[in-house]
């Protein structure tokens, strides 16, 4: 009988579809783990293809592949070494699952399903897999694993089955996004499942970005006693050795790498960093380019630029106009000394002459109005649109979750781009996260260590400046007001009269749930981005565009 374990976490950054480059990892991650005499090593849910594969994986040829790489690195495993637990798809009598496979001794020596498949937010995987039995342990070299695959954790269900049918020690496969809060949230549920099979925990979560969503690791060990026994770095691509020991009492976990979790302004901006960095690597973009305006949404997307890409891969851009004022033009150009990035200007005055008279035919004597704006920010799109054809590098968008909430951006305009670091950040947060920037910069983050928004970019009245004298309050209401209705409509789904308890006026949450419902449109031709809240707009919150609904009220 086995007394003891040297099991490795394997916090790693998976890419979708790329079988032999996730296949790379799992061999690297082995190699490394048995010269310190690992017995088995943990990896997150459905590594092998990466997460999630969304209808990639309905491929047959796809599944081929997998399958293949598979039964290789089961042979791998038949030189005495560490055994493997990976996640991959799996095909069983004509149903194909979200499968948890140990490898050892040279073949695939037990397989296990996830029984509860998520289908909500940002899951669809009933769309994809079929679910598994309720499953029983996994021997393995005289130990009986628990093995769930991360939604079985959420509910006490499949640790039940598990522990009755007598099961040592629970290990859970994740692919589980980063969502604030969430990390405490994912702590509490195992905690709960330990509480009820009086069994440890191991929990290896996937860290990276796919697209919009970011995992964010913060793996971790729970003794059958509810204490930490090991808690991995969040945001961050590590190997972490736990050591057990069978007692009377059940298997123990020795004291492991014990880091501590990020608070909430630093989660938020690693996560916005790590997600731009993956995407722009993972898709093979040279850098990118933003337009920066003197304004603190360009400020802080091109802070983050920076901080995950490093200097000598971000481009910025002052476009001025007639209305730009003289303080934008200086604080971007600081902003950018402080930053260290290249700055080009290039005015769109000459644009705006071109379309006026090209249109003038046609407006005839119309006054000027929110048309000649949008011929502005569209000018300025086409520049960087322009730039990026020309210099290769993905253009970042600049609007934040208020602006876009609302409808207070144009499409084809700032709206112009391949990917916005802000989208899930409402205003009240820009600020918050540009100040946290300015007084941090953690390890890990190419950027200066300096401030690096000037101050008067974050305390100056914001302003799209489109028209004279103009600012953000001249067509929205305070954004803390805004906000505070914006999270009560998105992120809770809650009606007038409860917001109105709140203390904001009834007509002006009528008006703010108008404006949300009615720039549906253009959010469905918005750039992709980090996903940070529990309601991000996408594939998070899925409303119809046409929509007659708030028009009764």
């Amino acid at each position: 009988m086995t007394d003891r374990l040297k099991i490795y976490l394997a916090q790693r950054n998976p890419t979708v579809g790329d079988i032999d480059g996730n296949a790379a990892l799992i061999r690297d991650a082995r190699a490394a783990t048995a010269a310190e005499g690992a017995d088995l090593v943990i990896f997150p849910e459905l590594f092998v293809c990466g997460y999630p594969p969304e209808d990639l994986v309905l491929k047959p040829f796809f599944q081929d592949r997998i399958e293949a790489a598979v039964r290789d690195l089961a042979r791998d495993t038949g030189d005495n070494g560490p055994a493997l637990l990976i996640g991959a798809p799996w095909r069983d009598g004509g149903g194909l699952h979200n499968a948890a496979l140990l490898l050892d001794g040279g073949e695939i020596a037990a397989v296990r399903y996830k029984h509860d498949l998520p289908n909500y937010s940002v899951f669809d995987e009933k769309r994809v897999f079929t679910a598994g039995p309720l499953p029983g342990p996994m021997p393995f070299r005289g130990v009986r694993l628990g093995v769930m695959v991360c939604e079985d954790m959420w509910t006490p269900d499949v640790s039940e089955c598990l522990e009755e049918s007598g099961a040592e020690l629970l290990v859970v496969l994740n692919g589980s996004p980063f969502e604030s809060d969430k990390i405490d949230m994912r702590m509490q549920l195992a905690t709960q499942r330990v509480t009820e099979s009086q069994l440890p925990l191991i929990y290896v979560n996937q860290v990276g970005g796919q697209d919009e969503l970011v995992f964010d690791g913060a793996s971790f060990v729970l003794n059958a006693d509810r204490s930490v026994a090991a808690y991995l770095p969040a945001f961050r691509v590590i190997d972490t050795a736990t050591d057990w020991s069978r007692t009377p009492d059940g298997w123990v976990c020795a004291g492991a790498l014990r880091a501590a979790p990020p608070e909430d302004e630093e989660a938020m901006y690693r996560a916005m960093v790590l997600g731009l960095a993956d995407y722009v690597r993972k898709n093979g973009f040279p850098g990118v380019i933003v337009g920066l305006s003197g304004g603190i949404d360009s400020a802080l997307t091109a802070a983050v630029a920076v901080d995950a890409l490093g200097a000598d891969k971000v481009r910025c851009v002052m476009m001025p106009s007639p209305y730009t004022s003289r303080e934008s033009l200086e604080d971007a150009a600081d902003c950018a000394k402080r930053l260290g990035v290249a700055l080009d200007e290039i005015g769109i005055e000459p644009a705006m002459e071109a379309f006026a008279a090209m249109l003038g035919p046609v407006f005839g004597d119309r006054p000027p109005d929110t048309t000649e704006e949008n011929i502005q920010a569209r000018s300025r799109g086409i520049v960087l649109m322009a730039l990026s054809n020309k210099l290769g590098h993905m253009v970042l968008t600049t609007g934040n979750k208020s602006e876009m909430s609302v409808g207070y951006a144009t499409l084809y305009g700032d709206m112009a781009g391949g990917y916005s670091v802000l989208k899930d950040v409402y205003k009240t947060d820009v600020f918050r996260l540009s100040r946290w920037r300015n007084d941090h910069r953690p390890d890990g983050f190419a950027g200066s260590a300096a401030a690096v928004i000037p101050e008067r970019i974050i305390t100056k009245p914001p302003s799209a400046e489109l028209r004279p004298d103009q600012t953000d309050q001249d067509s929205l209401p305070p954004y803390e007001k805004l906000d505070d209705i914006l999270r009560c409509l998105i992120e809770h789904e809650m009606g007038i009269d409860e917001i109105v308890a709140r203390g904001h006026a009834p007509e002006l949450v009528q008006r703010v749930w108008r404006m949300l419902d009615t720039a549906e449109y253009k959010r469905r031709q918005a750039p992709p981005g980090v996903k940070l809240t529990s309601r991000a707009f996408g594939r998070d919150r899925r409303y119809p565009i046409t929509n007659r609904f708030t028009k009764i009220l």
